[in-house]
């Protein structure tokens, strides 16, 4: 582009630059401009990003309240003070990103000439290198009532990711015998810093994927992510994907921002078992054809002919017996004892409390909770933080019919994790399963 551009052109854009940061010098404006290819909006705000609090004070404007006193004053000899417009609030600045000299020209598949600091959370290779440009810039001085800035708040999940290509985490989650899980994000999107935010920085979900996942994450727009974008045929950024190591097959896929919550529950379904364990199950459903020979199969074909044949001399003789009055006294007996056996089993199972109204309120004094039925069914409640566990039986309960007459045994969704104590008598708050998933299955 520098070289499409004439002399004029130039002055033209170092007269725009000098005409937005004032009280620079041709030299500077040209400095910028060349940096970045002689494109004016790249040169401005890489200006303002590079020298943040660094301007010098004849570019400096003069504080906001001695502004406007000498507004007026102006207006004082002219008009009415009514009549004065009050100078706008300063412009409050932050960058999700800074300290771009550390990266320079090192990030793959990009030139030297195009502005690093314009490019936020680049290169995780490197990032991880220098992790303390995520930190607060206050440090260790500031207060716990100090609010952290957004280098600090939308860091990325740096202790969960695996660090290297995509065939490496494959073969390192297929090793590892655990699921590769994938997080393809943008720094276009918003959503993706989201997920840093709030999804990779719950520690529930960085419990979990710590465990039994093998997390990594890469962006769109590098080698790697192009990659997986071809591959998977993914149209929507961000998403986090559940892949197979073994064959590389897309087991599960989210799209946008995925709230912790729901990203737990979907992948309680992956901590049953690992790949292996999923592979030896479906090897199992597998029908083994062209296992029989022909002669078997004639031989097995004549014994179902046989037992098709006697099917209406056994109909006739059950249909005979029915009719006995002795037979149908019989009948009525047992079926009697049958209910007399449920009602016995119902009255001696283990009394549990009522179930109160599900709170509503302080968010702080509740204790969330989702279950996973024996059916399928995921549901979620909240309690009181000094309610007692033994309500999660009650709520079992009342979701499920068969849980009156039979008994059931409630397991934190976390390998090795032993089953819930209904004599515990302990409250929710004591046993930490806020924002947990507990599994539930009959004995």
């Amino acid at each position: 582009m520098e070289e499409s551009l004439s002399a004029n052109d130039k002055d033209t854009m170092v007269t725009s630059f000098l005409e937005i940061a004032v009280g620079q010098t041709a030299d500077t404006a040209r400095q910028f401009l060349q940096a970045t290819s002689w494109k004016l909006d790249e040169a401005i705000q890489l200006f303002y990003v590079g020298n943040e609090g660094q301007v010098a004070p004849a570019a400096r404007s003069p504080p906001v309240a001695d502004q406007w006193t000498n507004d007026i004053d102006n207006e004082r000899v002219g008009g009415d003070v009514e009549d004065v417009v009050r100078a706008p609030l300063p412009v409050m600045r932050d960058t999700l990103y800074d300290a771009a000299a550390l990266y320079g020209a090192s990030r793959t598949g990009y030139s030297s000439r195009e502005p690093s600091s314009l490019m936020a959370f680049r290169n995780f290779n490197e990032e991880t290198k220098h992790p303390a440009v995520w930190e607060s810039e206050q440090g260790a001085t500031s207060s716990a009532n100090t609010p952290r800035d957004l280098a600090s708040l939308y860091r990325p999940p740096f202790h969960l990711m695996f660090q290297g290509s995509f065939e490496k985490a494959k073969g390192a989650a297929s090793v590892q015998d655990k699921w590769l899980l994938i997080n393809l994000q943008s720094t276009k999107e918003f959503s993706s810093h989201m997920l840093n935010r709030d999804t990779w920085a719950n520690e529930a979900v960085s419990q979990t994927i710590s465990t039994n996942f093998i997390f990594w994450q890469v962006y769109d727009d590098t080698s790697e992510g192009q990659k997986v974008c071809t591959y998977y045929k993914l149209d929507s950024i961000p998403v986090v994907l559940v892949i197979d190591p073994i064959t590389g097959q897309k087991m599960r896929l989210w799209c946008g921002m995925v709230q912790p919550e729901s990203l737990l529950e979907d992948l309680v379904s992956y901590l049953d078992g690992g790949p292996r364990d999923h592979h030896k199950s479906l090897s199992n459903k597998r029908p083994r054809g062209g296992s029989l020979t022909p002669s078997k199969n004639k031989g097995i074909i004549d014994e179902i002919n046989e037992e098709v044949e006697q099917v209406p001399q056994a109909v006739s003789a059950a249909t005979e017996r029915m009719a006995d009055p002795a037979v149908a006294v019989l009948n009525n007996n047992s079926v009697s004892d049958t209910k007399k056996m449920e009602e016995v089993s119902l009255c001696s199972k283990t009394q549990y409390p009522p179930l109160p109204e599900e709170p509503k309120g302080d968010k702080t004094l509740m204790c969330r909770v989702g279950l996973r039925l024996p059916d399928g069914r995921r549901v979620q409640r909240s309690f009181l933080k000094t309610d007692k566990v033994q309500l999660l039986w009650s709520f079992c309960c009342a979701e499920l019919k068969e849980a009156q007459t039979r008994r059931f045994r409630l397991t934190q969704a976390i390998p090795g994790a032993k089953s819930l104590d209904f004599e515990g008598g302990l409250t929710f708050g004591e046993s930490g399963l806020d924002n947990s998933m507990i599994l539930v299955a009959w004995e």
